[in-house]
């Protein structure tokens, strides 16, 4: 009996590769419709897992990983207006007294850093940079943000602690200031004060059109010599490994409590962020885009379908002959049934294939050509076949199930 069932499906399986190849021509325009269809959902789905990936990675390039950042109105995903404005009120300015709370009670932490941030234009000779982000920064923030530096070296403790003239450049800053020659051991001016370069970071890009290397690196005790005016601290940990992290991003909370006199239920004055909350918001965001696109695309499809059952009707027009002949000679409704499920099952997997390969070649072009970041997920691969296979043996129904049903008498009179 399983013999006969493995020989039925082989056989039909043959007779479906049979019919697609005597009808090159129209099996070809007839899978347009898929292949377009699993092309554009593949596609979609590489494009917003790309996106996600690039913010991903322009995230961890400007944060590190498994860091932390406290400061004032810091706060991941969507405010109302009414949240910011209660926000406004409530947080208080952050003080290097908040920075010493933070840096005693949080020994999970394996570093703490403090920076401060202002925007200046910077000038040399002739040239000059406007609305250069100007950080003053602890020495061990090139640690905790993991940063690369293409040339010279970090800022170093000592010059942090006598708020030494000395400065990291941006790559951005470096190649419009200093275009010729070395960099480092040069001076530029930041507010009439003069500064030494003494390393170059290596260039991070962008995101979403804005540079991230139009920036410049000040000791914090040199930055609140040049910046005069007071800001508001920002206090960065790093934690050696998850578990750790995890626990010093609570001790640093609970540092900040008891610094600031907030007790039980009392809201946090101030703001708290991990990279984790800033890689799940992109997540959510990229989600909700791929919840709205991908059934659109997925229309195409459907489209496809259509087209499909209309020319497996044809195809049980054009074989009434056949089919009235092999009833006569015993084969059953569900065997024909199935022999034409297989077929237009089988045809749309063929269109599934050669969409997702039209896909994955579009997709590396895009990526060859722009730079645009382009990842074909599995998820997507397998729901795109999925579907077309789904839609194959749906489009394929209705004419198994009329060719099943036919007349042998009725069916060898047709001509």
């Amino acid at each position: 009996m399983k013999t006969r069932r493995s020989g039925f499906y082989l056989e039909a399986v043959g007779m479906a590769f049979q019919s697609i190849l005597a009808h090159k021509l129209r099996s070809f325009l007839t899978l347009i419709g898929i292949i377009i269809g699993v092309a554009s959902v593949v596609l979609v789905g590489a494009a917003i897992s790309g996106m996600n990936s690039y913010v991903v990675e322009r995230v961890a390039k400007v944060l590190g990983i498994n860091h932390f950042m406290v400061a004032r109105m810091a706060h991941t995903g969507n405010l109302t207006e009414e949240e910011w404005q209660r926000m406004d009120r409530r947080n208080r300015r952050l003080t290097w007294d908040d920075f010493t709370a933070v840096l005693r009670r949080c020994p999970s932490c394996e570093e703490v850093g403090a920076q401060m941030n202002a925007s200046a234009d910077l000038k040399r000779g002739r040239e000059e940079v406007f609305g250069t982000q100007v950080a003053g920064v602890t020495a061990n923030m090139g640690r905790i943000e993991d940063k690369t530096i293409e040339e010279g070296r970090f800022l170093l403790p000592a010059e942090v602690e006598h708020a030494a003239p000395v400065c990291v450049l941006g790559m951005d800053v470096r190649q419009r200031l200093f275009p010729l020659g070395e960099a480092v051991g040069r001076t530029l001016r930041v507010r009439g004060a003069e500064l030494k370069v003494v390393g170059v970071e290596a260039r991070r890009g962008s995101m979403f059109g804005q540079s991230l290397d139009n920036h410049l690196y000040v000791p914090i005790s040199t930055f609140g010599r040049v910046f005069e005016r007071q800001q508001s601290l920002q206090i960065h940990g790093l934690g050696a490994t998850r578990q750790r992290f995890l626990q010093a991003l609570d001790e640093a909370q609970v540092a900040m409590r008891v610094h600031h006199k907030l007790k039980g239920a009392v809201e946090d004055d101030f703001g708290l962020v991990n990279v984790d909350e800033v890689n799940q918001s992109v997540d959510q965001f990229t989600g909700a885009i791929a919840t709205v696109v991908t059934p659109i695309t997925l229309i195409s499809l459907v489209v496809g379908g259509i087209v499909v059952m209309n020319i497996m009707l044809v195809t049980v027009n054009e074989r009434t002959f056949e089919i009235g002949l092999r009833k006569a000679v015993g084969a059953r409704r569900r065997e024909i049934l199935l022999q034409f499920l297989i077929e237009s099952a089988l045809l749309c997997a063929f269109g599934g294939t050669i969409g997702l390969l039209v896909a994955a070649g579009i997709a590396q072009a895009i990526r060859a050509l722009s730079g645009i970041t382009m990842v074909v997920t599995v998820g997507y691969v397998a729901l795109s076949l999925a579907v077309s296979s789904v839609v194959g043996i749906l489009a394929g129904i209705y004419p198994a199930s009329k060719a099943s049903r036919l007349d042998p008498v009725v069916a060898l009179t047709h001509s």
